[in-house]
């Protein structure tokens, strides 16, 4: 079935269109124009900031210019991932869209429903000359899943809204009423590099892959490996071993919220220790392989060639760069005490990277608890400057705190059952949202998240369900003749 057949089709037209402008996060001036560009055609009032934020304002029909306006939500930007064998220049080309059953992907790469499901779902309700409505306000806006860089940076003057609707979420039958806090740490550690005494020394390449990566908001308790912390395990066997070598280069993952399917390290080794080093890789990729069985089916070490022309490492920065990322905190680091199964704070390696001069790692840390999110950053901060390295943290943002009393929540668990005959879950994520940024920008705001089901987001497997996407905006549609 082609992506023109698909129902809603102008919600499909629209995500369509969308997925032909490449959009990652801080090159989002294309996609934003597009966004100008429709408010134009279709006479809205639009305003777009000097970081590309776009809100667009549709005035109420006939009969309800009494009633609150809506605020519609979501974001333009997009985790660019892919495959490591696609060749597609993600910031420059469009997606390739595949329909098969049920399923709406792209190939090779993500698919960018999170959140080009939002702008879609928006652009098909601005557009609807059909639709009842009140007042309908949409932000769109730029950079989410860097850390929320333009709901902070946000002017909400024009907004006169309290009713919100983020369509963030990738669970159909259940709205979001809280989200952890967080922010992004970057550690640098300094290196020195010589190829003094190396002579009899060959560059190898020793690589994780295949892994299945995921967000690390919402699948951190899945159970996957994190390709770099694994690498490091494994550069920690040859070191074990007594394997003189030196690294070169050390990478892994491109986003701080996603959880890395792949990291390499380049090497240097004595050229008599090739062989054993092959074969300590083949047997840790072998314990890797079956303690990962059931969640990265695919995962394993391999060596390559790692022929480069850099100078390698020092032996003293080598033990650096592997004790940093060895000693420094990954992963849940706790659960919930009020909320069975959701994790509380968390933190994921997602960038790994080389420069001349030093190792660069990016942390994605998140908490539900500011003094939980506190301490983990502490902890980050007195590691690593205890390595002699550096420490920056950016990107923060608040945790979104959930409201005992919602009457937007009332009422949207009423139209659901009338709809569908069931309840409307209601529930808190671990992962971060632009809720809890607006909720400080818009005194009294009433919020909810909410979107159709997806599967794998921020990898290449990123998978939308066709038709919980009609049944969803559906229920947009139901909501906002309604309220």
């Amino acid at each position: 079935m082609n992506i023109n057949d698909l129902e809603p089709k102008e919600v499909f037209r629209y995500f369509k269109e969308i997925s032909d402008i490449p959009r990652p996060s801080y090159k989002e001036k294309a996609i934003s124009d597009y966004l100008v560009a429709f408010a134009k055609e279709h006479n809205l009032e639009c305003y777009q900031d000097a970081i590309y934020n776009v809100i667009m304002i549709k005035e109420a029909t006939p009969g309800y210019e009494n009633k609150e306006p809506i605020i519609l939500q979501g974001h333009m930007d997009m985790v660019c991932e892919k495959t490591s064998d696609c060749t597609k220049d993600m910031e420059k080309e469009g997606l390739d869209l595949v329909v098969e059953g049920d399923w709406l992907s792209a190939e090779q790469t993500t698919l960018g429903g999170d959140d080009g499901i939002a702008v879609a779902f928006a652009l098909a309700l601005l557009s609807d000359e059909t639709l009842k409505h009140p007042r309908l306000e949409f932000i769109c806006t730029v950079s989410e899943e860097v850390g929320m860089d333009g709901a902070r940076d946000l002017d909400v003057a024009p907004i006169k809204g309290k009713l919100l609707l983020n369509l963030d979420s990738e669970k159909e039958g259940e709205v979001l009423a809280s989200c952890a806090g967080g922010g992004t740490a970057r550690i640098t550690c300094p290196v020195e590099r010589t190829d003094e005494g190396l002579e009899d020394f060959c560059p190898i390449a020793v690589e994780v892959v295949d892994g299945k990566g995921g967000h690390s908001g919402d699948e951190i308790d899945k159970g996957r490996g994190n390709a770099t912390i694994l690498l490091s395990r494994v550069l920690r066997r040859l070191d074990a071993k007594g394997i003189d070598f030196r690294i070169t280069e050390i990478t892994g993952g491109s986003k701080d919220n996603a959880i890395p399917r792949e990291a390499s390290a380049k090497l240097a080794v004595k050229r008599n220790d090739g062989e054993k080093v092959k074969a300590l890789v083949e047997e840790v990729s072998k314990e890797i392989s079956a303690e990962f069985s059931k969640t990265d089916t695919e995962l394993k070490v391999v060596v390559k060639d790692g022929k480069t022309g850099a100078i390698p490492m020092t032996k003293e920065s080598t033990k650096k760069v592997l004790l940093l990322i060895s000693s420094l905190p990954n992963g849940i680091r706790r659960m919930s005490r009020d909320i069975e199964g959701l994790v509380e704070t968390s933190l994921n390696l997602g960038i790994t990277y080389t420069e001349k001069t030093g190792v660069v790692l990016g942390f994605s840390v998140r908490s539900s608890v500011a003094s939980s999110y506190a301490a983990l950053t502490e902890k980050l901060r007195f590691v690593a400057e205890g390595l002699g390295c550096t420490v920056d943290m950016h990107g923060e943002y608040p945790a979104w705190e959930f409201k005992k009393k919602s009457p937007l929540r009332d009422t949207l668990q009423r139209i659901y059952k009338d709809m569908f005959g069931k309840d409307l879950e209601v529930r808190a994520i671990h992962a971060g949202l632009e809720c809890g940024l607006l909720s400080g920008k818009i005194p009294g705001l009433d919020a909810v998240s909410m979107g159709p089901d997806m599967q794998d987001i921020h990898t290449p497997d990123e998978r939308l369900s066709i038709s919980s996407t009609a049944r969803t905006y559906e229920f947009v549609r139901r909501i906002i003749e309604e309220l």
